[in-house]
């Protein structure tokens, strides 16, 4: 007996008029886009039997994705604001959307800029969007509503140019995904140009107890933690816990830092017995752009053993014999 059945426009009670062998399952949903259809049949000589199960979809949706930025070009410091544009272009809602966004070298995201907003037709609202942590600079931004049927998500955030985006490509890549959906992938490229880094150098040095005077620190003598430097352009600068400190982006040229006494009570300058140049409170640079330099400051208790110490060396030496 062969049984073939094009439509299901019959209802249960009339198929088991016609065809009183039969016994036909409803259709039941699977998710909320599918639906499975199962039949089941025999007759009074021969036992029942399932039909193939035959699963079709309401409908999907579709997503397309479009990435832009409001420069073309930008520098290190300079503030980037990037906008993607998710449009479900299918028949049903999508659900649960991930934007996974690829930043490049460089470029770091402002996690307070994120925002999202949904056009539905001519009626644009704001929404609840939230980021995850980035990992290998990878930023989701998850979205937990639905687009609608040719809705679009709008997401817009900003991120900042780091010095290090000069050795990256500039270019990041975005794309959109559901739980069963995965858009096309969307590009932006930015160029980095120098800027003023690119004539900029780095300052780095330390604060320290010199006991032999040699100006320089060697094991045993400590760094002097919250002395101020004062640069020339106005720059206040503090020492970390051991002494040292380190200004980046400085700009090349002659350059001075003098150390401010008044920022620690207790020491004086450590007097030099090898250089005489270094016998001031103030030191001359001369930076390079892209160079590195070095600029230390010695200094000694103005009490105790260290003071009674640096008396004895710059004392006149005693000539031998006597009168």
């Amino acid at each position: 007996m062969r049984l073939k059945i094009k439509t299901w426009k019959f209802t249960k009670l009339l198929l088991s008029l016609l065809l009183p062998g039969i016994i036909v399952l409803e259709a039941m949903p699977v998710t909320a886009d599918e639906i499975n259809n199962t039949a089941v049949f025999g007759g009074d000589n021969i036992g029942s039997f399932n039909t193939n199960n035959t699963t079709f979809r309401a409908g999907e949706a579709d997503l397309q994705i479009t990435k832009t930025a409001n420069k073309s070009a930008a520098e290190p410091g300079d503030t980037v604001i990037y906008r993607v544009a998710i449009r479900n272009t299918g028949a049903v809602s999508a659900s649960n959307l991930t934007l996974n966004d690829t930043l490049p070298l460089g470029l770091r995201l402002a996690e307070k800029s994120v925002q999202g907003s949904l056009t539905d037709g001519s009626t644009t609202s704001e929404v609840e969007v939230s980021t995850t942590p980035a990992q290998n600079r990878t930023v989701a931004i998850n979205y937990a509503g639905s687009i609608p049927p040719q809705g679009t998500l709008s997401v817009v955030y900003a991120v900042t140019v780091t010095p290090d985006g000069m050795r990256g490509s500039g270019r990041n890549l975005a794309v959109a995904t559901t739980a069963t959906l995965t858009s096309n992938t969307a590009s932006h490229l930015l160029r980095i140009r120098p800027g003023i880094l690119s004539d900029c150098a780095t300052l780095i040095g330390r604060v320290f107890v010199d006991k032999n005077f040699d100006g320089e620190q060697q094991r045993g003598e400590p760094g002097v933690p919250n002395a101020v430097i004062f640069m020339d352009d106005g720059n206040r600068i503090i020492t970390d816990a051991n002494g040292m400190y380190s200004v980046a982006n400085v700009i090349s040229g002659n350059r001075t830092a003098t150390l401010d006494y008044t920022s620690l009570p207790g020491y004086i300058q450590a007097p030099n017995l090898y250089k005489i140049k270094n016998n001031s409170q103030s030191r001359l640079v001369r930076l390079a752009p892209g160079s590195m330099a070095r600029i230390n400051f010695a200094v000694t208790p103005a009490f105790g053993e260290q003071k009674a110490g640096a008396k004895k060396i710059f004392a006149p030496k005693s000539s031998k014999g006597g009168r």
